[in-house]
């Protein structure tokens, strides 16, 4: 009774009629499975090659790369001023002044911005815990210690500091031949945060901390804190750690110079979501995957 209920369950169904009945498989019968397959086999050799390797693609080279982008990666700017001076004829390839925007080159062809040749790099970030007596530049013409000497070993790419922090403000620092990422860090527009330790001569009163907060009006402008606070509770209201968006130089200690306090230390402790987390006075490290993907969604 069983073989022949079976066998009226086989009868009258379609090749990849899925069944109605409970404890069949509901996947697609073995003949449209070996029909997929007949399909594969009948491909050619060209169809199961990989995409750059297909000939029959026109205008693909996969040695081949748009020069705004070949600009970026050697560190020289983002692609949007990349563009600018290509069409405002700075750029040369192979000797040719080139004003397309949509031209590629390749790794190999001689490109100049203005008197310098270039060379893409693969990009590379340097996360520095900045000691105080450096100045950020990457040249000094009074040969004073930069900052430029402490990463001088991390990589043989040419790195430059994603904006500035003074002779005598410690913290995080990251550099990068990036011109793109660095020109988006640095950008008013995406309001990247920062956050900071001042140390001051006295107490921060509770009305000048509502003041920062707040807002005050500086020679350059209005500019407020997106957070503050004292550090350390009781009686010491000398520490407070001060979140900012602002790149304006030396901005964290003219607001409280305006306010009549002098900012004895200043460190940061945050830039752009990165941490000092296992990172001692003066050392570097190059940046997790992870973090960059971070930085490339700011």
């Amino acid at each position: 009774m069983k073989n022949n209920k079976a066998e009226g369950r086989s009868k009258g169904k379609k090749p990849g009629e899925r069944s109605k009945f409970k404890g069949e498989s509901k996947k697609p019968y073995p003949a449209k499975r070996q029909g997929v397959k007949k399909f594969a086999d009948n491909r050619s050799k060209e169809d199961l090659a990989p995409k750059k390797a297909r000939p029959g693609i026109k205008n693909y080279n996969p040695d081949e790369i748009r020069l705004n982008k070949y600009i970026a990666h050697a560190g020289i700017c983002s692609r949007r001023e990349a563009d600018k001076l290509i069409g405002a004829g700075a750029v040369t390839v192979n000797g040719v002044i080139v004003t397309d925007l949509g031209i590629k080159v390749k790794r190999t062809d001689n490109v100049h911005v203005g008197e310098q040749r270039i060379r893409p790099e693969r990009p590379v970030y340097v996360l520095l815990n900045k000691p105080k007596g450096f100045i950020t530049t990457t040249e000094d013409p009074f040969d004073r210690k930069t900052v430029m000497s402490l990463v001088k070993d991390a990589c043989k790419e040419r790195l430059y500091p994603v904006g500035r922090l003074d002779r005598n403000t410690t913290g995080l620092l990251l550099f990068t031949n990036d011109g793109e990422m660095a020109e988006k860090l640095m950008h008013p527009s995406n309001s990247i945060h920062k956050i900071y330790h001042a140390s001051l001569d006295k107490n921060l009163k509770q009305e000048d901390m509502d003041a920062i907060a707040k807002g005050i009006k500086l020679e350059d402008g209005q500019i407020k804190a997106d957070d503050i606070s004292y550090v350390n509770d009781g009686d010491d209201h000398r520490q407070v750690g001060l979140e900012i968006h602002s790149g304006r130089n030396r901005i964290v200690r003219r607001i409280f110079e305006h306010l009549g306090y002098q900012v004895v230390k200043l460190d940061r402790v945050i830039f752009a979501g990165l941490t000092k987390k296992d990172l001692p006075r003066s050392k570097w490290r190059f940046l997790s995957a992870k973090e960059i993907d971070y930085l490339k969604m700011l």
